[in-house]
């Protein structure tokens, strides 16, 4: 079955609450199976600096959705929480991005794989190194290459 890995993050309302919540819905599907489950940091937000902290962790998951269906089901989780999509990097009450899916180069209207920052985010990088060392090495290694 394909593995992909997906970021969480929050910084509105209960972030570590919210991302615990997003990780049981994608458990709750029957098309998603959750193999791992970083920790969660705190870290100062990118992008758009002047807002809360962000609550930060990487999932590991078995799928036989394609990579856009799966970002379908994880957009789909974030709405289902309430996520209004108001500002670009803005506070959130959830983010869930797909940031790989087995090694897949992708790069079409819709969706970007890896995803086009995640060699440049620490919170993305560090909580995905804890769960996949080896994806977030091929990111770092794939995305100086070109």
């Amino acid at each position: 079955m394909p593995q992909a890995w997906l970021s969480l993050g929050a910084n509105l309302g209960r972030p570590a609450d919210q991302l615990k919540d997003a990780v049981r819905r994608l458990k709750a599907r029957r098309d998603i199976r959750v193999t791992a489950s970083s920790t969660i940091i705190i870290t100062p937000p990118w992008g758009k600096t002047d807002q809360d902290e962000f609550h930060n962790m990487a999932v590991a998951v078995e799928t036989d959705l394609s990579p856009q269906d799966l970002l379908d089901a994880c957009l789909s989780i974030e709405e289902a929480m309430g996520r209004k999509r108001n500002e670009k990097w803005g506070p959130r009450l959830i983010d869930i991005d797909l940031i790989a899916y087995e090694k897949l180069v992708i790069d079409t209207k819709g969706l970007t794989l890896p995803h086009p920052y995640a060699h440049e985010r620490d919170f993305v990088l560090r909580p995905l190194r804890e769960i996949a060392p080896r994806v977030a090495d091929w990111i770092e290694a794939r995305d100086r290459s070109g």
